[in-house]
């Protein structure tokens, strides 16, 4: 009895596997389609906004419409390297809104490269004056990354203390631009006002805003 139990368990199992191999062999999606689990990472992740070059942004006031502030999230972040220098064209223009009691420059950031790109949230700037170069300090905001697309701009402001002292002040010279994560500067004409009213103390009275601040209080 004890071989014939065997026998008949040995039976059901192998029969078991059989209907089980024919139905795989029956249904196309267990053949070919791609498990839940492949599915899952193989889905892009939403990280750094994208700055793309439809529309004007709404820094519009005192820039020109030229700078673009950073959209929705995009999923084409992880495959964007960084903004160089070289593929950047740089400017900058006075944003000053009459009545403001400090100065704004804007600067824009245009990607003539051939890629989309990476800028983090600040670059470095510095003036050139007559009393030597005072750099300019970060507003604190934190907006994160933003992925610039190929042939996008974006706008970033820079405030500082408008001279109505009636004195001569410090001399402007020129404006000194690195872009964020790089070594590489770009000196433009300083297009703000001529002097600043001459300051005592510590810290710097020129602020720089996160790449997309032009015209947002940055």
């Amino acid at each position: 009895m004890r071989v014939h139990q065997f026998s008949f368990a040995a039976l059901a199992v192998a029969a078991g596997l059989t209907l089980t191999a024919c139905q795989n062999g029956e249904g196309g999606a267990a053949r070919g389609g791609p498990s839940s689990a492949a599915t899952a990472s193989t889905a892009p992740s939403a990280s750094a906004p994208s700055v793309s070059g439809g529309g004007k942004s709404s820094a519009g006031t005192g820039s020109d419409g030229k700078g673009t502030a950073a959209a929705n999230a995009s999923t084409e972040s992880g495959r964007a390297g960084k903004c160089r220098t070289a593929d950047l064209e740089i400017t900058a223009i006075d944003s000053t809104v009459g009545g403001d009691t400090d100065g704004t420059v804007a600067v824009r950031f245009k990607n003539r490269g051939g890629r989309d790109c990476t800028l983090s949230e600040y670059a470095g700037v510095d003036l050139k004056t007559s009393a030597g170069a005072l750099s300019a300090q970060r507003t604190g905001e934190h907006p994160g990354p933003a992925v610039l697309k190929k042939g996008a701009a974006v706008s970033f402001g820079v405030t500082y203390p408008l001279n109505t002292t009636g004195g001569s002040g410090v001399r402007i010279t020129g404006l000194v631009v690195t872009p964020p994560d790089e070594t590489q500067s770009v000196t433009l004409t300083w297009p703000g006002a001529a002097t600043l009213p001459v300051t005592e103390g510590p810290g710097s009275p020129i602020k720089v805003g996160p790449i997309g601040s032009a015209g947002q209080g940055g």
